[in-house]
């Protein structure tokens, strides 16, 4: 196996910390789990369908609404239904929308069967009622991501996805790997005609899933965190270090080498044509990018800061996981089990472009051998989990508010000190802390 993969593995098993309260599967229910993947793993659940309640007429997904996302789970889904007979059916919906749009219309008979989400999400979906455990056969997952789908004693999704962000670059218009975020600003001064709609650095600067590495890079934290830990009463995003990173993050906007209100579609848009030389972004844009730009597509792991650290990145596991709702609960982990299976695994890798969570999946030579892959799987090594405590949906609004009033030029260390006060007060009154 390749040396990235192990330092993959090694570096998510920080994960761990997310199960501290989930027990470990009793030796009975592990053999009934391998029991059932064995007519689960290739085929649904065909061959056991006289254990099965009646098959309904379909089942509904809210999928991602990424294109590639969308066309991986469309190969999938029809594979199932030529199986089984069932039709599936797909709605885009954007992950960040999918728990309040569930609390709307599951009670009203409206929603679906299966949602996809980050682990960060789960413990919110828990504490709201809006999903039910499930039972994914834990061998054939890896050990960090069934530990991320697990929480307060029960495992709520079957995992889909391991993923982090790095460094893409035009080869054409950058010759050498940015090595420091010095090499990074120098590219972004020298390529960037806001003009000509040329940049030489973008990202979703007002977006702190991708801030995040600039802030902890210099001693911020979302929670205090002790083995697993999380103190949600010590909030560390308006310390020191997260001034000093809001104030580097700043200096983009201020030297106009990003645009205020930059959206992912125009950044995106602008890279692939070849206006920008680089871009900060996950796995999940790979294959777009690569469609574009061919062979002049890198990518590296995030540029050294200033102090010589490596940037932390959000580490995260995504999963399809069941909604209470269902009515078609078995079947509907019956298709959770079919999309994550080795063969569709390596179906949404090749059209999707993301890191499958399977053991098997991650050892195949497509993947262990990708040098694309093999950047993000680096930087994983420097990266943390996000924590997938209940709390953590109370953080990001007002974060990205913050980030939002510091890109048009606002006080770092007084819009930060709010937006930490305004977390405290929402998870005071959301019970998230109780």
């Amino acid at each position: 196996m390749k040396k990235w993969l192990g330092l993959l593995l090694a570096s998510l098993l920080i994960i761990g910390a997310l199960a501290a309260c989930g027990p470990e599967e009793s030796s009975d229910d592990k053999d009934s789990n391998e029991s059932d993947s064995e007519t689960t793993e290739t085929e649904g659940n065909t061959e056991g369908e006289s254990d099965m309640p009646e098959k309904p007429d379909k089942l509904t997904i809210w999928m991602n609404d990424e294109e590639k996302q969308k066309e991986a789970i469309q190969q999938i889904a029809d594979s199932y239904t030529e199986e089984t007979g069932i039709e599936i059916e797909m709605i885009p919906v954007s992950m960040l929308d999918q728990i309040e749009k569930l609390d709307v219309e599951g009670p009203a008979g409206n929603g679906p069967d299966i949602i996809f989400q980050p682990h960060d999400r789960i413990g919110d979906l828990v504490l709201r009622g809006l999903v039910d455990p499930v039972s994914p056969n834990a061998d054939d997952y890896t050990d960090t991501a069934m530990t991320a789908v697990t929480y307060d004693g029960d495992v709520w999704g079957y995992p889909a996805v391991t993923e982090t962000y790095a460094l893409f670059y035009n080869k054409s218009l950058v010759e050498e790997t940015p090595e420091t975020m010095e090499d990074l600003m120098a590219i972004a001064e020298r390529d960037t005609n806001a003009s000509e709609d040329k940049f030489g650095f973008l990202m979703e600067a007002a977006n702190f899933y991708f801030t995040y590495p600039f802030l902890s890079g210099n001693g911020a934290y979302v929670f205090a965190n002790e083995n697993g830990n999380y103190d949600i009463s010590d909030i560390g995003l308006n310390n020191e270090g997260a001034v000093k990173g809001g104030e580097l993050i700043q200096s983009w906007f201020d030297n106009g080498y990003i645009p205020q209100d930059l959206t992912p579609d125009i950044m995106n848009g602008l890279f692939k044509e070849g206006k920008v030389s680089t871009v900060i972004n996950g796995p999940w844009m790979v294959r777009e990018y690569q469609d574009a730009l061919g062979e002049d597509l890198v990518a590296a792991p995030l540029p050294l800061l200033e102090n010589g650290d490596n940037p932390k990145s959000f580490v995260g596991v995504k999963s399809y996981m069941l909604s209470y709702y269902s009515e078609n609960k078995e079947w509907a982990e019956d298709f959770m089990s079919h999309i994550t299976n080795t063969e569709n695994a390596m179906v949404y890798y090749d059209v999707a472009g993301e890191m499958p969570a399977r053991k098997d999946s991650i050892e195949d030579p497509a993947i262990a051998e990708d040098p694309i892959y093999s950047a993000f799987a680096e930087q994983a090594t420097y990266g943390e989990p996000m924590p997938g405590v209940p709390a953590m949906q109370q953080v990001w609004e007002p974060i990205n508010n913050a980030l939002s009033f510091i890109s048009k030029g606002e006080p770092v260390d007084e819009v930060l000190d709010e937006a930490v006060q305004i977390i405290q007060d929402n998870i005071a009154a959301s019970g998230a802390g109780e």
